[in-house]
């Protein structure tokens, strides 16, 4: 700190004008750093997401096969899958079960991290791999409906 004529204590301008040159500087490192991070967090969460339905649509598959699913459930030519993403989170029915009980694969349809919606790309294990449009016939396997290109150069899409 300067002493001035007046005997009051502070900082001259061009001290000020530093500090605050120094500030724009470092803050505008950190802002493409923030959002790299940001970034890469919600692709690790929609890694996480597509992980947890990708098992359930299996832990369906691998139930219908065992019959561990009524038959009267089980949809003609889905080859075992869910006939939609909501047969997973309501259940079905138990075979030969007096009590009602369901089998649940899971709580709710989580949120694509990419696009904050529920809404996700379908394909059934009769569409063509490359396929763009869901047949309807069943859900082999689900995908973000997000365009972008993630951290590592691959679309969001392929995942």
């Amino acid at each position: 700190m300067k002493r001035t004529l007046h005997g009051a204590d502070g900082y001259t301008f061009v001290e000020l004008l530093v500090v605050s040159t120094i500030l724009i500087i470092l803050a505008s490192a950190v802002m493409p750093l923030a959002r790299v991070t940001a970034t890469r967090q919600r692709e690790m969460e929609l890694r996480r997401v597509l992980r947890e339905m990708r098992t359930a649509i299996d832990r369906y598959k691998d139930a219908a096969d065992l019959g561990a699913i009524s038959p009267l459930e089980l949809k003609a030519g889905a080859e075992g899958y869910p006939p939609d993403l909501q047969t997973l989170i309501d259940g079905v029915a138990v075979p030969n079960d007096a009590t009602g009980r369901k089998l649940k694969f899971l709580r709710r349809i989580p949120p694509d991290p990419m696009t904050r919606d529920t809404e996700w790309g379908l394909r059934s294990y009769q569409d063509e791999p490359d396929a763009t449009r869901w047949g309807g016939q069943n859900v082999f396997d689900v995908y973000t409906t997000f365009q972008g290109t993630a951290l590592d150069g691959t679309k969001y899409s392929d995942w």
